[in-house]
């Protein structure tokens, strides 16, 4: 005969269900057209205050449903980094840049709200920063971004920035278009999301080696 639920348990399992719940609405209406209301109620919660009594608020709320994904994505990139050669190249370190998010996508079933959601985040610059932070921070990201600095070490810091927005939003839209048509049921560019990452390293590769124009 299976164990009682505990207390503990009951709190655990009603934890998920908002955040899975705050996931969707957010991906679908974006962070600031939901409130904590339509997320309790979407959650099967007849208490409205759910959302409140466990994450305190929404902005915590939010850090919690980006982070139960940011979390497997910085391991996968970690494991990436450990499998370097000696000389990585720039399409080597891009590669770790995009393979931790589309692996990541790959890994979960059913309809996904993550690329979409993190799409919605990132309209808002501010907030891409606040709710990125911990992998933004990363020790796996970090190491990352410099071995693919170190690559390119004549390109201008501020054509480097410039790349760098490009590449981030680059990679947000390509996984939420595709995970989009995937719940939608309408065939994707790409049939898997192995084929995905390597459209987009290919491209942001192509991105990365590309001239640099003087302007006035």
């Amino acid at each position: 005969m299976p164990a009682k639920p505990t207390r503990a348990d009951k709190v655990a399992q009603t934890r998920e269900r908002i955040l899975d719940a705050a996931e969707r609405l957010f991906a679908e209406h974006g962070l600031f057209a939901v409130s904590n209301r339509q997320i309790s109620e979407t959650a099967g919660q007849a208490n409205n205050s759910a959302v409140g009594y466990h994450f305190g608020s929404k902005a915590e709320l939010v850090k919690a449903v980006v982070h139960r994904h940011v979390d497997p994505m910085e391991e996968r990139r970690a494991q990436l980094l450990a499998e370097l050669g000696d000389d990585p190249d720039v399409r080597d370190w891009v590669a770790c840049m995009v393979r931790p998010t589309t692996d990541h996508l790959d890994s979960l079933t059913g309809v996904t709200w993550c690329a979409r959601l993190l799409a919605q985040i990132s309209t808002d610059p501010g907030q891409y920063r606040v709710e990125l932070d911990r992998s933004t921070v990363s020790e796996h990201r970090r190491r990352a971004e410099e071995g693919l600095r170190g690559s390119l070490p004549d390109l201008p810091d501020a054509v480097a920035h410039e790349r760098e927005l490009m590449v981030r939003n680059l990679v947000l839209y390509v996984c939420a278009e595709r995970e989009r048509a995937l719940a939608e049921g309408a065939p994707p560019s790409r049939p898997t999301w192995d084929a995905t990452a390597v459209g987009l390293i290919d491209a942001i590769t192509g991105i990365w080696l590309a001239p640099v124009t003087a302007t006035d």
